[in-house]
């Protein structure tokens, strides 16, 4: 199994390292455009395999794509990170040419490789990828909802003040500030309804508090997080390396489900060994359908910005 990684900034490196210690690839390929960063990112973590008890070999290159060869799986993480004040959409102009040239050069390398985009504005550049390439659809995955519903788990057990492995919740939607949809109503804590436990208003909150996760972390840091995204991405990656079947909410073609068409949203999808296997529709409430329907509108204007 091999995983390449486009771009070895913090993200790209975290999401090597975490992939690295799972153990399940063989090897994983870090890119950068940076001459030797890449490298040298790729030797630094080698030199905590023996540390961290993991065998996987992580080569870095400067822009050689034919290092790429053969990858099963592509993480695409390059491109400008949002700064303090930024949206993630402002982002669009200068990401959009380098994930279409990205792609591209994969593609040309590892035809049959899954490709899993990180790089913002998430949905719009996972939708530019399925327009300009030939890739299945299954094939083609965007990461904003693992990362969103993992900053609502966050922010659930801290308003139940319970472990985070009592808590279970996902976001579907958009995958930028106003975008998300945290389905509070199907949110659990070992599988009693959260609301049992805590108040319509500060489960208001805890959903506010997620939508702006990346935001703030980016007021705190100067710069988006990584340690998350990374983890993420190796979430991803590993369900669909190991076949586990796995239901995680990302940013997939939609084709009539959830009555969306022609745009990539966020949405709960099993992942096997094929990349996306099935998209599942779940029961949605009026409130829901109606929050899913304007996240919807948001991302089509972004996605009208795309020069095609």
């Amino acid at each position: 199994m091999k995983v390449t990684v486009v771009g070895a900034g913090a993200v790209g490196a975290s999401c090597a390292e975490y992939i690295a210690i799972k153990n399940f690839a063989s090897e994983v390929v870090l890119l950068d455009i940076k001459e030797g960063y890449a490298e040298g990112k790729a030797m630094d973590l080698m030199q905590t395999a023996s540390l961290n008890g993991f065998d996987t070999k992580i080569t870095g290159t400067t822009n050689d794509y034919s290092k790429t060869a053969g990858s099963d799986i592509a993480v695409i993480t390059s491109g400008i990170p949002r700064k303090p004040g930024m949206t993630r959409e402002e982002l669009i102009g200068i990401n959009a040419g380098i994930v279409k040239s990205v792609s591209s050069s994969l593609i040309e390398h590892s035809p049959n490789a899954i490709i899993i985009v990180v790089s913002n504005p998430m949905d719009t550049m996972t939708y530019l990828v399925h327009k300009t390439t030939d890739l299945p659809k299954n094939k083609i995955i965007g990461m904003g909802g693992a990362l969103d519903s993992a900053r609502f788990k966050y922010r659930l057990a801290e308003a139940l003040e319970a472990p985070i492995s009592d808590v279970d919740g996902m976001v579907i939607g958009g995958h930028s500030d106003k975008g998300m949809v945290p389905l509070t109503r199907l949110a659990t804590r070992n599988s009693v309804p959260v609301s049992e436990f805590i108040s319509e208003e500060r489960l208001e909150k805890v959903a506010a508090d997620t939508k702006v996760g990346g935001a703030t972390l980016t007021g705190l840091l100067g710069t988006s997080a990584w340690y998350a995204p990374g983890a993420a991405v190796s979430g991803l990656v590993q369900a669909i390396a190991c076949d586990q079947k796995k239901i995680f909410p990302c940013s997939a073609l939609l084709e009539g489900e959830y009555g969306l068409n022609d745009l990539c949203i966020g949405a709960p999808v099993v992942l096997g060994r094929n990349g996306i296997e099935k998209i599942v529709e779940i029961e949605l409430n009026d409130a829901e359908k109606a929050k899913l329907a304007e996240s919807a509108e948001g991302v089509k204007k972004t996605n009208g910005l795309l020069e095609l």
